[in-house]
């Protein structure tokens, strides 16, 4: 709409321009037409009324006094030239050879002869002005030719420029009047229009397949809108029930994959306990003078295959328990001192910014976190490492968070494994069951904090832990 207004003022501001400038050139061409008319009245009557002979050698006296009150009637410069274009007579008391020419053109007198009208007008500008300057023939009452008339006319558009200005003023003034209602207009007529639109839009942004999403009801005239809603609402249908088959498949192949990880981790220790078993069997004779060692050995054989598998359903049993939220406010800082204490490996250093950083977390959880990812800095560095080997704990502040960051300098973490380095049962190593970074992600995330890592292939690994610190009420 405000487009549109724009091109009309602007069409209609050049129109108005256009016709005013052909109005001008009409108005100065009949004002010329009409004086160079009444002029040639006044000559005639002037060569009747003289005494003298009306001949061309005659002309600068017949018109000696005449052509001054001739000039001063009509508001009029005149000059009279003969047949061969000398300057006879002009009402201009001290001719000047800047203004006036005392011999005309050559082409001048070509195209006054050769016309049909036997009239010639030439248009010049002169200092920002423009002239229109009349050659037409004196004849008498017998249509003899005396003389030729020149009436030089000064263009003057300062009345007409003046309207023009005022029009423009005018129209400008309204179109801007009009450009605030259309403004106006526009403003509301596009919210009433985009309303619902805006609505579907807002839904169609909060629609996650993770969550349950609300159908849109909006009471709308429009056919195209109405039908817009009913296909999101269908598709919200749609979403919803392959959302539930989803994680019900989800589940279901969690559930599979985590029994195919448990027997595959229990067989581990039954094959060796089984072997044990027979070979204990065959070997078995009560009066072999070394019975009680062996029934030791094999006793302590059995023993450490159950605390194997004892540690494979701790793993599993503490993977599966999602953190409590105790929310207990604890100092961070004291509280990843003491996680580290239980390490004996000279190479890990602890820095911290501050003395206390305050945060609620649960006290076990936190480390369970800290020991996890130290466990696996030292896990990630190998014996023939080429350098000393390092891991860096350090606590600091980050605005309204903690961050807690462990890094290695081991062989980093290779490009295939990357993402999967949090997935449950994922490991590189080749003992464990690859759940300890999964527990990690699962405890971080459910106190709303993430954890992310950077690695450089053979420089080392940064992992960093980012949770919300606690908030005081002052």
């Amino acid at each position: 709409m405000i487009l549109l207004i724009i091109i009309a003022s602007v069409l209609i501001a050049g129109v108005t321009i256009y016709q005013y400038n052909e109005e001008a050139y009409d108005y100065h061409k009949e004002r010329l037409e009409r004086k160079e008319e009444n002029i040639r009245q006044s000559i005639y009557y002037t060569l009747k009324e003289t005494t003298w002979p009306p001949t061309a050698e005659n002309i600068p006296l017949i018109f000696k006094d005449e052509i001054y009150k001739i000039a001063e009637i009509h508001k009029l410069q005149i000059n009279l030239y003969d047949l061969d274009g000398e300057l006879l007579k002009s009402s201009r008391a001290n001719i000047s050879n800047d203004t006036i020419n005392k011999c005309l053109p050559a082409e001048v007198l070509n195209a006054l002869a050769n016309t049909v009208e036997h009239r010639y007008v030439e248009k010049n500008e002169l200092n920002g002005e423009t002239y229109q300057s009349s050659y037409t023939y004196v004849t008498d009452n017998k249509f003899k030719r005396l003389a030729i008339l020149n009436l030089p006319y000064l263009e003057n558009d300062n009345f007409l420029q003046k309207e023009l200005n005022e029009f423009l003023k005018r129209l400008f003034y309204a179109y801007i009047v009009m450009i605030i209602v259309a403004v106006v207009t526009a403003f509301y007529l596009s919210k009433y229009i985009t309303l619902s639109l805006k609505t579907i839009s807002d839904k169609i942004n909060a629609t996650r397949l993770e969550k349950r999403n609300q159908k849109i009801t909006i009471n709308s005239s429009s056919e195209e809108i109405n039908t817009l809603v009913k296909s999101y609402n269908s598709m919200i249908d749609e979403l919803e029930e392959s959302a539930i088959k989803l994680a019900t498949n989800e589940r279901e192949r969690a559930w599979r994959e985590m029994a195919k990880q448990v027997a595959h981790e229990i067989k581990n220790p039954l094959t060796p306990m089984r072997l044990s078993v027979q070979s204990f069997q065959r070997k078995f004779d009560p009066e072999d003078p070394e019975i009680e060692n062996k029934v030791n050995d094999f006793s302590k054989t059995l023993i450490q295959q159950i605390d194997t598998m004892s540690s494979i359903a701790s793993a599993f049993s503490n993977f599966a328990e999602m953190p409590a939220q105790k929310n207990e406010t604890l100092n961070v800082v004291k509280i990843v001192k003491l996680a580290l204490d239980i390490f004996n490996e000279d190479y890990i250093e602890f820095l911290s910014e501050k003395e206390e950083i305050v945060a609620k977390f649960d006290r076990t959880q936190l480390i369970r976190v800290v020991t996890n990812l130290v466990k696996n800095g030292i896990q990630a560095i190998p014996a023939d490492h080429i350098r000393p080997p390092k891991i860096v704990v350090q606590v600091s502040e980050l605005g309204d968070n903690v961050r807690i960051e462990v890094s290695d300098n081991g062989l980093g973490i290779s490009d295939e494994n990357k993402e999967k380095i949090f997935e449950p049962k994922f490991t590189t190593k080749t003992s464990g069951m690859g759940l300890g970074l999964a527990m990690v992600k699962n405890i971080v995330e459910t106190y709303q904090g993430i954890i992310s890592f950077t690695t450089q292939k053979g420089k080392g690994t940064v992992f960093s832990v980012i949770f919300p610190k606690a908030i005081h009420n002052t």
